[in-house]
């Protein structure tokens, strides 16, 4: 347990901080699975709206990356990597295989 006064108040911070983090990082495993769902319902019936969902997801997932990086509960490689991993799998379902 704190003594003083200060280490008082970073415990609080600290806590208020952790909070803040796990809804971040929540919503964000959220849009990331509702995208990915998305991608594979969209590789099994293909149609214009499952297209538009796919967009719609993915941009909802975009912004909420950046955000955590921006207010610093993702390190700026982790929201590319994940930014990466999105897009790789939506560019798989969206682009036609070339032979």
């Amino acid at each position: 347990m704190a003594n003083n006064k200060s280490s008082k108040k970073r415990i609080e911070i600290a806590e208020r901080n952790r909070l803040r983090n796990r809804t971040y990082k929540s919503a964000l495993r959220t849009l990331m699975k509702r995208c990915f769902t998305a991608c594979s319902a969209y590789n099994q019936e293909p149609a214009a709206e499952a297209k538009a969902a796919v967009e719609t997801s993915l941009n909802a997932a975009f912004s909420k990356i950046d955000k955590a990086v921006k207010v610093g509960v993702l390190h700026r490689n982790t929201g590319a990597n994940q930014k990466s991993r999105l897009s790789a799998a939506v560019r798989k379902v969206l682009e036609p295989v070339q032979a």
